[in-house]
């Protein structure tokens, strides 16, 4: 594999470097090519699909791709990797098929997960449906529970992301995602991943210090950092508490770069994936890392929080 020029910061040191910078990669072709796509733009970490998000049924992997996925990512240093769950999956939904299947997939994704070595599967927290935050989150909280039962003794954390809270989406309050953790207290299989857009869209302003520590604050009350496994860096389209969840590239949108800057500095982000979700192009990719690695080094100049 091509080399690239640029020396890869070490996952395991959280003293001198900050979040590990990537970018969600297509695995389109092969799993392996997700791993040279991240290469190409020396992404630190990556997060991909194992199948196409808006289907259900899956492709089998083909005989020598898983792998050769784990090859070419060992021959990385094993940079962490995420994968998405679908976005058809609704574990908030009622009894029926709906939930049926959202459990079924979750319970293979998490399977396939093991089988490419995954540190951890992005789970959306659905949607209730009408019925009431109270009960949806209890309706997603059984479901989760039954698909943790289902594949006892897998490795892989599920990451439950929090949402900018459109429509009857769960998950845009810190309190959902707490409720949850305590519902199903398994703190060796579930964690947090926090998307930076859908935290604004749902009304916590990254840009002002104190809505920013006041964010750290609850999630350290309710969550508790060691909760806390991932980023999903993106700026918004829209306002604060907007609930809308439009991408922007980092510093084109409402949150801006200060806020990113913020983010870079704090101690609290050291050693975790904060993987780039905005409109997947290579040239793009390479433009926001480009952005958030400058952001980083004056952080690391600067005075950590």
């Amino acid at each position: 594999m091509k080399s690239t020029s640029t020396k890869r910061p070490s996952i395991s040191d959280k003293t001198s470097k900050r979040g590990l910078l990537g970018v969600h990669v297509s695995s389109a072709g092969a799993l392996g090519n997700a791993i040279d796509r991240a290469e190409a733009v020396q992404a630190e970490c990556l997060q991909i699909f194992t199948r196409a998000p808006g289907m259900w049924r899956a492709r089998d992997f083909r005989p020598g791709e898983v792998e050769t996925f784990r090859a070419k990512r060992a021959a990385l240093g094993n940079p962490p990797l995420l994968v998405h769950d679908l976005y058809l999956t609704n574990l908030a939904s009622p009894p029926g098929d709906l939930r049926d299947k959202s459990i079924a997939t979750l319970v293979e994704e998490r399977e396939r997960c093991a089988a490419i070595g995954a540190d951890g599967l992005v789970c959306h927290m659905g949607a209730h449906l009408d019925v009431g935050v109270a009960l949806g989150l209890q309706r997603f909280a059984s479901a989760l529970s039954e698909v943790l039962a289902r594949t006892a003794g897998n490795p892989v954390r599920i990451l439950l992301e929090n949402s900018a809270g459109q429509g009857t989406t769960l998950g845009h309050e810190v309190a959902h995602i707490a409720q949850v953790l305590d519902q199903v207290d398994r703190p060796d299989a579930l964690g947090v991943c926090l998307d930076t857009c859908h935290l604004f869209a749902a009304g916590y302003d990254l840009r002002d210090e104190d809505a920013y520590q006041a964010l750290w604050d609850e999630f350290e009350r309710r969550i508790g950092l060691p909760r806390l496994r991932a980023f999903h860096l993106n700026d918004s389209k829209r306002g604060l508490n907007c609930r809308v969840d439009r991408h922007e590239h980092i510093g084109r949108g409402e949150i801006g770069k200060a806020a990113f800057q913020r983010l870079l500095s704090d101690v609290r982000t050291a050693g975790l994936p904060m993987i780039i979700e905005t409109a997947e192009t290579a040239d793009m990719h390479r433009v926001n890392l480009e952005l958030l690695r400058k952001l980083r080094t004056l952080s690391l100049k600067g005075k950590s929080r």
